[in-house]
């Protein structure tokens, strides 16, 4: 499967169960480890488990077996890795509190100052 079908196999499947504020973060020229990376929002630990645990099985029906997936225990913050395509599924306040998508943003504004 191509990465950007992977991607779309992802954001459907996070659409499915109604996650919120999805956003893909195109990473390529940032890093080797993976080409995307999806965060999307959950409103309570069983809405994420839910949301995350919808993902692993379309990429499984799609033939993607996940590479890991992490914090099935809390539910506060989930990570499926799919290799080309990492998602991270968070509660709000997690999701606020690490701010992911600033932190890539941040990380290419230090590139381009010292370049």
């Amino acid at each position: 499967m191509l990465t950007e079908e992977l991607k779309s196999l992802v954001i459907g499947a996070l659409e499915d169960l109604k996650a919120e504020r999805i956003v893909a973060l195109d990473v390529r020229d940032k890093t080797d480890v993976t080409d995307y990376i999806i965060v999307a929002s959950g409103n309570s630990s069983r809405h994420v488990k839910a949301i995350a645990n919808n993902v692993v099985v379309e990429a499984k029906k799609a033939g993607q077996t996940p590479l890991g997936v992490e914090g099935e225990t809390d539910g506060e913050w989930m990570l499926v890795d799919l290799a080309d395509v990492v998602v991270h599924v968070m509660q709000p306040q997690v999701r606020q509190f690490y701010n992911l998508e600033s932190l890539w943003q941040v990380d290419m504004t230090r590139r381009q100052e010292s370049g």
